[in-house]
This record gives structure tokens, C-alpha cells and sequence, in this order.
């Protein structure tokens, strides 16, 4: 292994597993718990809305225009927001985000109109913008594609683990009503922003901007890094480019965006009104829906696990996102046409379980044909397109509920809409099989030497 050291050039699996276990340890877990107080301040609205709604007289178009603005204002600052994170570096920036993010989210209990809903929500989408896939840059500088969707994967964990935890704290925390003379949605939006705070300061201290500045590792680890990300890079050159103009060129970057953009409509179409809709079905305590939410999670974290799992060890990651996409599809239908609340409760779990555990392979895709200086503006575009759908999502379902009086009617559109992601899924998985086949029989084909040249004349890559 040229450019390595001797000593381990041997037990290079080995040394391998002993580096990237100890990169998993220090950075996931913070980054994972980032997100869980990330995800938590976003969809808190959710169930805050069990109470704010009724006290500020908001109807369904006006929480879901308000819940789903958040997602205007992210799709058009995240590009812009992680090409600043490389300049600046992951740790200020990721910092950055965390403090303004929870300065926001604790200015939500201060809310008493809607047009102030509408500004600290859009508000808080310019704050957060750039968090999740500035992440998902920053962990393509430490993991090489081999071993990259089971790392995005342990990261996204921190969804379902905030759905299980916001859940059943949201819950709890309504119950706070009328203490210190603020109701229950006011200490809920106030408690859950203090950990941002928190975490923006200790990020700030103990991030390291890449493997370079690691002190943790060793000079032989840090020169095994860069070599294995070198060694990935010829695997991608062929159809990637450098810059953010290139990753717009990209018509896969394209395809898995407007793929997000559908799935992420019925999934926060989901995560916004899931507790609404448990509600109304059961007639339970706020506490108790709260539960049946953190179940639900639960049970997302487990897919989160399992798939990014079986996508890494397995040369057909599309199947891992086309199947998801399918069940999704299955989930939205179910909770349109079912009356009977076990049935649409379970339908509806469909959704949140099967669109989280199609990201890790997902975005491990996409990092994969997106070159190094590409990658961060071309995961930022893909984000950026499918984040709109988590406008039109929440927006659309409140409309369907004000129009219809009920939220399960709006779910049979997003049924339709998510085939057409299950054809997007297909139709990738095709074309990736078909350019693997053409390589492997470039790769089988006998190099043919020009009219009069001999062997050694050719290029160092033929021989």
C-alpha cells in the first residue's frame, strides 16, 4: 500500500476496523445527540399544536402553513449554508447553527399571532439550515463509501431517538399548564431549546474540523484515512465533477432530490400531524398519545439500523431505497381508506419507519458519484429539493382537513404522489445496474494497443 507505513501494511483490515471504531466513538455519538435536540426543537410544534392551537384559535391551514414555512426558508439558506461550513469549518459552523437554532426555538413561547408564528418558524429554518447535510459532508471526511451508509445510519438513528424522546417528553411537559403562569406549549417550546444552547457551546470546544486536526489519532491513522479516501476516489471520477456547478449538472443529484421531495411531503405530513390525528381517533390523554408517538420511533430506529446495515453489505443499495418508498406509498393509502384506529395507526406508522430508513443508503449513494469538492453543494442540493416537500406537506394536509374535516382524506393524494417516488427508486436502480455492466465489460475487454505500438508504449493506467 504505497504512501502507508510498513508496520501495518499487513494487518491493514485490522488496523482498519481499530480506526474507524475509534472515529465512530468520538464523533457519533455527540453528532447523533446534536440531532436528536436538532430534530426535537423542529417538530415540537407538533404537539405543542395539542394545546397552542386551541388557546391562539389557529385552524388546520394556519398551523400547517406555519409548521411547513420552517422548510422555505431552510431549502433556500442550505446550499449557501454548507458551502459556508467548508469555509469555515464544521466545528464553528455546526456550533453556529446549534446556538441560533435554540435561541429561536425558546422564542416560540412567546408567540400570540399568527404572523409571529409564521416569522420565529421561518426563522428557525434560516438558523438550521445546513445541520443535517453539513453532517453528512463532514462524516464523508472521515468514512470511505465502503463503511459510509452504516456511519450515516448510526447518525440518523438520532431521529427515531428523538421521536422517542420528544414524544414522551412533550407530553409530560404539556402537563406543565398554567405553572408559573405559562401554559403547558410554552414550557415544552422553552425547555426543549436550552439543550441547543448547550451543545452549540461544547461543539464549538471539541469537534475537530477533519482528521488532520483530530488530536485523538495518530499520524499513522490520520496517513490510513486519507489513504482510504484516495484509494475511493477513482471508483467516482468518472462521473463526477468538481464545484457546486457540477453537482447541479449531475442528473442523479436531481433524481434523488425530487425522490426526497415526495417522500419528505408524507413524512412530515406525518410528523406534524401524527399526534392531531391519534388524538382524534382515540380520544387519549395528550401523555398517552405521546406514547403511541415514541412507540412508533421506536420502531423507526430499528428499520434506521437494520437497513443501513443491509444496504452496506450488499452491492444493490437502490433496492434499499425503492422497497422503503413502496411501504411508504402502502402507509398513506392505509391510513386514507381504514376507519378502524389499530389499522390506521399501524398504516401510519408506515411512513415515519420506512422514509427514515431509506436516508442512510440514500445519501450514501449520493456521496458515492459526488467528488470531493462537489460533494458538499451536491448533498446540499439534494437536500434542498427534497426539504420543500416538508413544506408542502404540512401546508397540504391542513388545507385537506380544513376542506374535508379530516386529516386521513389528505393521505390518499400523498399515496398517489409517493408511486411516483417508488418509479424514481426503480428507475435509478436500473440505469446504476446498467452502468455497472457496462464497466464490468470495459474492465473484461482486452486493452488494444495502437497501429505499431508496443505494450510498454501504452499508459500507466492500461498496463
Amino acid at each position: 500500500m504505497a504512501g502507508l507505513p510498513p508496520n501495518y501494511v499487513c494487518n491493514d483490515l485490522e488496523f482498519g476496523r481499530k480506526v474507524f471504531r475509534k472515529i465512530s466513538v468520538r464523533l457519533i455519538p455527540l453528532l447523533v445527540v446534536c440531532y436528536v435536540i436538532n430534530y426535537i426543537d423542529r417538530i415540537n410544534v407538533s404537539f405543542a399544536a395539542l394545546q397552542m392551537n386551541r388557546d391562539l384559535h389557529f385552524s388546520a391551514s394556519v398551523y400547517g402553513f406555519g409548521a411547513g414555512i420552517f422548510f422555505l426558508s431552510y431549502a433556500a439558506c442550505e446550499v449557501p449554508a454548507n458551502l459556508l461550513l467548508v469555509r469555515f469549518g464544521a466545528r464553528r459552523w455546526i456550533a453556529r447553527i446549534m446556538i441560533s437554532w435554540g435561541v429561536f426555538a425558546g422564542a416560540m413561547m412567546f408567540v400570540k399571532s399568527p404572523l409571529q408564528f409564521y416569522v420565529l418558524r421561518f426563522l428557525l429554518g434560516v438558523a438550521e439550515a445546513g445541520f443535517f447535510p453539513g453532517v453528512i459532508y463532514y462524516l464523508t471526511l472521515w468514512f470511505p463509501q465502503g463503511v459510509r451508509a452504516r456511519a450515516i445510519s448510526r447518525f440518523y438513528v438520532g431521529i427515531p431517538i428523538a421521536g422517542v424522546l420528544g414524544a414522551s417528553v412533550s407530553g409530560l411537559l404539556l402537563g406543565l399548564q398554567g405553572r408559573a403562569g405559562l401554559a403547558g406549549w410554552q414550557w415544552l417550546f422553552l425547555v426543549e431549546a436550552l439543550p441547543a444552547i448547550a451543545l452549540g457551546i461544547l461543539v464549538l470546544r471539541i469537534l475537530p474540523d477533519g482528521p488532520a486536526d483530530a488530536p485523538w489519532l495518530s499520524t499513522e491513522e490520520r496517513a490510513w484515512i486519507a489513504y482510504r479516501l484516495q484509494q475511493g476516489r477513482p471508483a467516482i471520477a468518472i462521473n463526477s465533477h468538481a464545484g457546486l456547478a457540477s453537482a447541479i449538472r449531475e442528473p442523479r443529484a436531481w433524481l434523488l432530490g425530487t425522490f426526497l421531495l415526495v417522500t419528505f411531503a408524507a413524512s412530515y405530513a406525518y410528523s406534524f400531524t401524527a399526534p392531531l390525528l391519534i388524538r382524534d381517533l382515540t380520544g387519549f390523554s395528550n401523555s398517552a398519545v405521546g406514547l403511541i408517538v415514541a412507540a412508533i420511533w421506536f420502531c423507526v430506529a430499528v428499520a434506521v439500523i437494520a437497513n443501513g446495515i443491509a444496504a452496506s453489505n450488499k452491492n444493490a443499495p437502490y433496492l434499499h431505497i425503492l422497497v422503503p418508498a413502496l411501504l411508504i406509498s402502502l402507509g398513506c393509502m392505509g391510513v386514507g381508506l381504514f376507519r378502524m384506529p389499530l389499522l390506521v395507526i399501524s398504516s401510519l406508522a408506515l411512513i415515519p419507519i420506512f422514509h427514515n430508513a431509506c436516508f442512510g443508503p440514500l445519501y450514501a449513494t449520493a456521496a458515492s458519484f459526488l467528488e470531493k469538492d462537489s460533494a458538499a453543494g451536491g448533498l446540499a442540493l439534494i437536500n434542498t429539493i427534497g426539504i420543500v416537500g416538508g413544506f408542502l406537506g404540512p401546508y397540504y394536509i391542513g388545507i385537506a382537513r380544513d376542506f374535508t374535516g379530516s386529516y386521513q382524506k389528505g393521505f390518499l393524494v400523498l399515496s398517489v404522489s409517493c408511486v411516483f417516488a417508488v418509479f424514481l427508486a426503480f428507475h435509478l436502480h436500473r440505469s446504476e445496474a446498467a452502468r455497472c455492466s457496462r464497466q464490468a465489460r470495459d474492465d473484461l475487454s482486452p486493452k488494444i494497443a495502437p497501429h505499431g505500438a508496443q505494450p510498454s508504449e501504452l499508459s500507466p493506467a492500461d498496463n
